[in-house]
């Protein structure tokens, strides 16, 4: 059950809005988690109370609007179930990683939204199978090399982007938030880098001349 943002702490006990990156990954994950996502009911079911909210009744067949962590423990007891569309799995992410894979040099391939807080998930979920069932230890194996793979390639893209002048946002836009906050601090990093490196050249060189 997600905790209210304001109260939710990092692993250094620093509220997560004032932490680092670490700590915005964790609010983004946080506002995923809180986000609304369409459901299908698979069976009638009457008004149901979790966590002081109330949600339903339910309809077979009908698609609902509710929150992510709702809909989570629904499909745990068998209410209702992701739309396909909106559910990321071993298929979809190997047509990510090709995707991500042919793009010329120093282009960054647009991701499906919410794409890193579902693809932890889908992670954590197949490790889970894999630890009950042993032929899902390869399905899993697969999904994290693939995953690897992805931030890799798309790392040092960012890498790359950050240390050149600045972008226009045409250029970032297909940059993921989580993306976005790593370029942003390597981009100040370097410049603060370059111009410090490039002042004590300056006086160096003045004192050699005096």
């Amino acid at each position: 059950m997600s905790a209210p943002l304001e109260n939710s702490e990092s692993a250094e006990g620093e509220p997560i809005l004032q932490g680092g990156i670490i700590g915005k990954i964790k609010a983004l994950d946080f506002i995923f988690e809180n986000s609304q996502v369409r459901v299908i009911a698979n069976r009638n079911c009457p008004e149901i109370k979790l966590a002081g909210l109330t949600v339903g009744p339910f309809e077979e067949g009908n698609e609902y609007e509710v929150l992510y962590w709702v809909a989570r423990e629904l499909e745990k007891f068998g209410v209702v179930r992701f739309r396909g569309e909106d559910l990321l799995d071993s298929v979809k992410l190997y047509k990510i990683h090709w995707k991500e894979r042919v793009q010329t040099a120093g282009q960054i391939s647009d991701l499906p939204k919410d794409f890193y807080p579902k693809l932890r998930r889908l992670l954590a979920g197949l490790k889970e199978e894999a630890a009950k069932n042993p032929e899902k230890v390869r399905e899993y194996e697969k999904a994290k090399q693939l995953a690897t793979d992805i931030v890799s390639m798309r790392l040092k893209k960012i890498v790359s982007l950050a240390s050149a002048p600045a972008q226009t946002e045409h250029v970032l836009k297909n940059l993921t938030a989580e993306e976005r906050l790593l370029y942003d601090k390597i981009y100040m990093l370097v410049n603060k880098w370059k111009t410090h490196l490039l002042e004590f050249e300056e006086k160096a060189e003045e004192k050699e001349n005096d």
